[in-house]
């Protein structure tokens, strides 16, 4: 499910934690970091419960409506298009969500606040009046309407960003990376096998999982290694002025490039650089592209990398 950016994230995230805590076990690097990817697993399946947390506020303030002693002919006669959408019935009827919430009970009830503001600003929206007062009725509609929504109006709302981050912390900068995971599970959805819809794995595949356990294992046994590396390179170096991220960034690039030889160095190179513009100094991106190009000349030279990779 992670993209490989993702976890080349994350991966960066452990080891910049565990060397803040001075400790640096290979174990605990393992359990922190899929402890941390168990995490985004449960944001994909939040993701894929919000639409249904919507709908169920829209279907109380109805109920609300309709209960008041004067209550106001739009109050009596709602319009319930959105509050019978197809596509969410779908979704709450889907076997492997069930499960995941009858095994964890996580779900949006205990952010009632949050889901409320959601909602009334989708009833402001251009989009949501379209979808309202339109003639046509049918699955096709209703999922156009929650996928739109979902892809167009929910990434505007910056409360919402911000209430996710403070439910967990390993949810930071992830949310909009697991909108468009449940927007590609909810596009699975045809109107008849909302019970039987595959939700997605926690690693896309096996070499993604691979993947994931080379990239910290390497990066934390090569540690030594990769900062003689470093130092070597460096001119006047010093390592209390380098940026600690600067530093695991370079030895993960060298893990990667050294173990993994399916991934064109070129690749590796570009993935690092733009991770350090999102989290690291302003000047960090110029450092590490300088940096490991000499790097990368010098391991060819050694024998430790093909040519054939960079290309």
């Amino acid at each position: 499910m992670l993209s490989r950016r993702l976890i080349r994230v994350k991966v960066m995230q452990v080891i910049y934690s565990l060397l803040a805590q001075g400790n640096m076990n290979q174990k605990d690097a393992e359990n922190v970091l899929y402890h941390s990817i168990e995490k985004s697993q449960d944001l994909y399946y939040l993701m894929l419960q919000l639409p249904g947390a919507i709908r169920h506020v829209a279907a109380k303030k109805i109920e609300i409506g309709k209960g008041k002693i004067r209550p106001t002919a739009e109050e009596r006669n709602p319009n319930m298009k959105f509050v019978t959408n197809r596509l969410i019935a779908q979704i709450e009827e889907n076997e492997e969500l069930n499960k995941y919430i009858e095994k964890t009970g996580n779900t949006w009830a205990a952010d009632d606040t949050v889901i409320k503001t959601i909602f009334s600003k989708m009833q402001h929206s251009d989009l949501y009046k379209k979808y309202m007062d339109a003639a046509l009725s049918d699955f096709q509609a209703d999922k156009d309407f929650i996928v739109k929504f979902m892809s167009k109006e929910l990434p505007l709302m910056s409360f919402f960003f911000a209430a996710v981050e403070l439910k967990n912390v390993y949810w930071n900068d992830e949310s909009e990376f697991m909108i468009s995971m449940a927007i590609k599970t909810l596009k699975e959805f045809d109107g008849e096998n909302g019970a039987t819809v595959a939700l997605a794995p926690m690693f896309k595949d096996s070499e993604d999982e691979e993947f994931t356990k080379t990239l910290l294992r390497k990066s934390v046994a090569e540690r030594d290694n990769t900062l003689e590396l470093i130092k070597k390179f460096s001119k006047n170096w010093d390592s209390e002025r380098v940026a600690a991220l600067d530093i695991i960034l370079i030895q993960m690039a060298i893990a990667e490039m050294t173990s993994m030889v399916s991934i064109p160095i070129k690749v590796t190179l570009n993935e690092y650089i733009e991770i350090s513009k999102f989290y690291s100094t302003d000047k960090s991106h110029s450092y590490i592209n300088g940096l490991l190009e000499k790097i990368v000349r010098q391991l060819v030279e050694d024998g430790r990398i093909n040519e054939a990779q960079l290309f």
